[in-house]
């Protein structure tokens, strides 16, 4: 796997706050599913949702494809400091966009390298070799806007297998339309001053 080998997990329901739990009742979402209007209220607070941690960065699950129907998703990435993501990487489906809450993320994009602070969006296009890092030696954190959708079943699937690697973490690359460029973690690490967990 190019992200990361174990994982830990925080927390077990989804975390979001329909109008019951708000009022003190409880939630009856049982499995993500398309939210509609007639539901009432919904809040994601800063600390609901599920989360992984893979080392190189950790996973929130704040919008599943199932609850956007169909047309996106989003998760946030926390990122240790001077910590790489993951080795160059493209993605045949999916368009990232990664909008900086806290901290510096570097970012390799095609052939350019490009910093971004708080605030910032950067657009990560399907087809376009990429990567990313905390750039800074303090907390990192990004939403990450995937469209069409559906990407983020490839972290959790990496979170329920986490001895996933060989020839199953390559099927999973496969199924979710992955390249990696593996011998780029020890260039990207040296020119950047960064660590990569996985490889410790």
């Amino acid at each position: 796997m190019f992200i990361a080998q174990c994982c830990v997990e925080k927390g077990e329901s989804n975390g979001v706050r329909s109008r019951a739990s708000l009022k003190g009742g409880p939630s009856k979402r049982a499995a993500p599913h398309r939210f509609e209007a007639s539901e009432g209220p919904r809040i994601l607070g800063p600390n609901d949702g599920k989360a992984v941690d893979f080392g190189s960065f950790g996973v929130r699950f704040m919008v599943w494809v199932e609850e956007s129907g169909g047309g996106f998703s989003l998760v946030e990435h926390p990122i240790p400091p001077r910590t790489l993501v993951a080795p160059l990487h493209r993605h045949a489906n999916e368009d990232e966009y990664s909008y900086v809450l806290e901290g510096r993320m570097g970012a390799q994009l095609g052939d350019e390298v490009v910093y971004a602070e708080k605030g910032d969006l950067v657009f990560k296009p399907r087809d376009q070799w990429h990567t990313f890092w905390n750039a800074g030696d303090g907390p990192c954190r990004i939403l990450e806007i995937i469209s069409p959708r559906g990407f983020e079943h490839l972290f959790k699937e990496m979170a329920d297998d986490p001895a996933m690697t060989g020839e199953a973490g390559l099927a999973l690359h496969a199924r979710y339309g992955i390249e990696a460029d593996y011998e780029s973690v020890e260039r990207l690490c040296e020119e950047h001053g960064l660590a990569f967990p996985m490889e410790e």
